[in-house]
Formats: C-alpha cells, sequence, structure tokens
C-alpha cells in the first residue's frame, strides 16, 4: 500500500509538471501565433520538439519498434493534430489563455461521448448528463464573444477540441499494438510534414529573435509529454486525469503576467460548469471501471 501511495504521489507531482509545461509551451504558441500563421506555427511546434521526441525514442526501445506501426491510424492522427493545432493557434491569437482553455475543457467529456461511437463502450444516464452540463457551460463561456472574429476563434477552440477527441480516441486503439515511443516520434515528424505542405505557400521568414521562443516550444512541448506519458504509467488514470484542469490555473497566471488581462465572470462561470461535469463525469467512470473489475 505504501508504495502504491508513493507511485501515485509521484505520479501526480509528475502529471502538475506535464501540465506547467503545456501551459508554457501554450504560451509560447500564443506569442509566436502574433508574429506567424498559424500553419507555420504548426510547424514550428513540430519541428522543435522532433529531435529530442527521436533522440529519447531511440535511446529507450531503438529504432524497430518505430517502423512496426499501424500507418492508417497514424495518418489520420496527423491530420487531426495538425488541423487541431492550427485552429488551437488560431483561436490563441485572439482570445486569453484562460477562456481558450475553458472551452478546451470540453475534450474529456468529448471522448467519453465518442468511446459509444468509436469503441464500443457503454455510457451511463448520469454520464451523459454530466456532458450535456458540460456543454452548456461551454456555451455560456462563449456567449461573451458570439460575433465577429473573437466567435470564431472560440468555435476554432471547439473544433481543435473534437480533434484532440478524436485523436485520443485513435491513441487508445494504436496502443494495442503500436509503442508510445513509436506514436509520438511519426505524429511529430507527420505533423511538420503536413502542417508545412500548408504553410510553405505563406512562409513567413523567422527572425532571429525568435529562435529561442522556437526552441522553449519544443523543449517544453517534448518535456510535456514525457512527463504526461511516465504520470500515466505510474499512477491512476482516474486519480490524474482532474489535474489537467489545473491548467486554467497556469492560463490565468500567464495571461495576467504576459497579457496583463484575467476572465471575466461569465467565464469565470462557463468554467466552474464544465470542471464541475468534469469531475463529476471522471468520478461516475471510475465508479464504472470498480463495479467492472471489483
Amino acid at each position: 500500500m505504501t508504495a502504491r501511495v508513493a507511485g501515485n504521489a509521484r505520479a501526480i507531482l509528475t502529471m502538475l509538471a506535464a501540465v506547467g509545461l503545456f501551459s508554457l509551451m501554450d504560451a509560447g504558441l500564443k506569442l509566436l501565433s502574433a508574429r506567424y500563421p498559424p500553419f507555420q506555427v504548426t510547424t514550428l511546434r513540430g519541428a522543435a520538439s522532433f529531435p529530442l521526441v527521436l533522440a529519447w525514442a531511440l535511446a529507450t526501445v531503438g529504432w524497430r519498434p518505430l517502423l512496426r506501426i499501424r500507418w492508417p491510424l497514424h495518418l489520420l492522427r496527423a491530420a487531426l493534430s495538425v488541423a487541431m493545432i492550427a485552429s488551437f493557434v488560431f483561436a490563441l491569437k485572439r482570445l486569453p489563455l484562460s477562456t481558450t482553455y475553458t472551452i478546451f475543457f470540453i475534450a474529456p467529456m468529448l471522448i467519453t461521448a465518442l468511446s459509444v461511437p468509436m469503441l464500443g463502450e457503454y455510457v451511463g444516464p448520469r454520464r451523459w448528463t454530466a456532458i450535456v452540463v458540460g456543454f452548456i457551460g461551454v456555451l455560456i463561456a462563449m456567449r461573451p464573444s458570439v460575433d465577429g472574429v473573437a466567435g470564431l476563434a472560440a468555435i476554432a477552440v471547439l473544433f481543435a477540441a473534437i480533434g484532440y477527441a478524436v485523436s485520443a480516441i485513435t491513441v487508445r486503439i494504436l496502443a494495442r499494438t503500436d509503442s508510445t515511443q513509436a506514436m509520438m516520434v511519426w505524429l511529430m515528424l507527420l505533423m511538420t510534414i503536413g502542417a508545412f505542405a500548408l504553410a510553405a505557400p505563406g512562409w513567413t521568414p523567422i527572425a532571429r529573435s525568435d529562435c529561442w521562443l522556437i526552441a522553449g516550444v519544443g523543449i517544453a512541448g517534448a518535456l510535456g509529454q514525457y512527463a504526461i506519458t511516465e504520470a500515466f504509467i505510474r499512477g491512476e488514470a482516474s486519480l490524474l486525469a482532474p489535474l489537467e484542469y489545473t491548467a486554467l490555473a497556469w492560463g490565468v497566471g500567464l495571461d495576467l503576467a504576459f497579457w496583463g488581462v484575467l476572465p471575466d465572470p461569465v467565464t469565470w462561470l462557463g468554467a466552474a460548469i464544465i470542471v464541475a461535469s468534469g469531475l463529476y463525469l471522471l468520478r461516475r467512470e471510475r465508479v464504472h471501471v470498480e463495479a467492472e473489475h471489483p
């Protein structure tokens, strides 16, 4: 029991570090989005992380497991990631981090909803209720910016959340046959190639002063991915998943530090509803799993 508690405690700290690293990466993406088009920022994000991810994969499993993969699903996941990150970057340019995160928090609920048609899983009426309430929270968070460019940015976040949810489902399918290292390496490489193909016609020359920021995005993204993988290996998913909501605290802090803005009351209300619904959904899923595997 002591070893289990210690393992969960270490996993919690690792998960918190992962959320912080991803939040710092998102802040870097937001800064880059002010100077470069969304697909170019997506390209830079993938290219900056790829060397670190490849080095880690080769050091841990070698090159052979990287070639034994299910190509169709990897290509689908890469295409989804290009669309997801580009949409997310488009929104980051126009919305505060905290608002972007609030809307994006619908993603875990979308994963639960999509698990029914894509994985054949059962979702009971209580979990469906939590999903619907979560969507109401998203609508509240989007309500202040339903007009003009801000409204389009909010829709882009929602689109990114849908892409993330579908991608997460593909990961659950890929994990049955492919290694974590293969999934990370091919995601970074294929995402970089795909995003570059779309960004090339309108490529903006990269300022030398931005190189440090691009490198920081790559390092934070690679370390964050490693940390979140380690966390879920060492700890219970139902214990760790709620910690993703700590990104809202990071978003508020980074918004205040870099851009001098804070969420308005309606955004706070939407965030409270979404987080409460998500936590209830995670609790119900834990109860469901314990009932199936007592």
